[in-house]
C-alpha cells in the first residue's frame, strides 16, 4: 500500500507490518481504534480487513493530516482525531485497539514534542507511552475486545503482559520477529549496552506483539 509520509511522520516499518499481520485475525466486523496512527497504516489495514468502523488518533498535527490524506486517497471512511492517546475517545469502547507506540529507550525522561524523535523516544526504559496504553486499554474495550501492542524486546514484554493483566485483561505475547537494528536503534546501541538491555555487540532486535483480551 502506497502511503503519503511527510517529513516528521513515522514511516511504517517492520513493527507495523508485524502488528498488521496479527490485526488481520481480529479486525473484521469490529470497531477499531488505532492509537498513535502515524501515516494511518494500521487504520487502513483494519479497514481493508473489514472493520465495522475505524478511528485513528495521534498527538501530531502532521500525522493527523497525513492519515486523513491517506484515508482519502484509499477511500477509507476513518475518523481521525488529534489528541493524547484515549482523550479524544474518552467515552467510547471498541472491539479492537491497536498501538505501535514510541518504545526506544532514550537518555532522559523528557519526551520530545516537536521533533521526529517523538515517534520513537520513550524514556529511560522505553515504557513512557507504552505503560499508559496498557493502563487505559481495558476501559476502552467492549466485552470480548482485543488490544494489540507492538514493541521491542528491550522494553520487557513480561512487563506489558503483567500491566495488562493488572487491569483485568488476559494477555500473552502472540508474535515475535527478529530483525536487524534500524537507524534509531543503531544510534542507541551503546546506551542499550550500558543499561544491560542488549548483549555487547548484539545488533538484532526482537519485536513482539502482545495481545490483551477482555472477557
Amino acid at each position: 500500500m502506497i502511503l503519503f509520509c511527510p517529513p516528521g511522520v513515522y514511516r511504517a516499518q517492520s513493527d507495523t507490518e508485524l502488528l498488521a499481520g496479527r490485526l488481520a485475525r481480529h479486525a473484521a466486523g469490529r470497531d477499531v481504534l488505532d492509537l498513535g496512527t502515524g501515516t494511518g497504516a494500521l487504520a487502513l489495514a483494519a479497514w481493508r480487513e473489514g472493520a465495522a468502523s475505524v478511528t485513528a488518533v495521534d498527538l501530531s498535527r502532521r500525522c493527523v493530516a497525513a492519515t486523513r490524506l491517506n484515508c482519502l486517497l484509499h477511500g477509507a471512511p476513518a475518523r481521525v482525531h488529534r489528541g493524547d492517546l484515549f482523550e479524544p475517545v474518552a467515552t467510547r469502547r471498541f472491539g479492537m485497539i491497536v498501538a505501535n507506540p514510541p518504545y526506544v529507550p532514550s537518555e532522559t525522561s523528557v519526551l520530545p514534542r516537536h521533533t521526529p524523535g517523538r515517534s520513537w523516544d520513550a524514556g529511560p526504559d522505553g515504557r513512557a507511552v507504552l505503560d499508559r496504553v496498557c493502563d487505559g486499554a481495558a476501559d476502552h474495550l467492549e466485552p470480548g475486545g482485543v488490544v494489540l501492542i507492538v514493541h521491542s524486546q528491550v522494553c520487557g514484554p513480561e512487563a506489558t503482559v503483567e500491566r495488562l493483566e493488572r487491569t483485568g485483561l488476559t494477555a500473552d505475547v502472540v508474535e515475535r520477529a527478529r530483525i536487524p537494528f534500524g537507524p534509531v536503534m543503531r544510534s542507541r546501541a551503546n546506551l542499550l549496552e550500558r543499561r544491560g538491555l542488549i548483549e555487547p555487540g548484539d545488533r538484532l532486535e526482537e519485536l513482539v506483539v502482545v495481545e490483551g483480551r477482555r472477557g
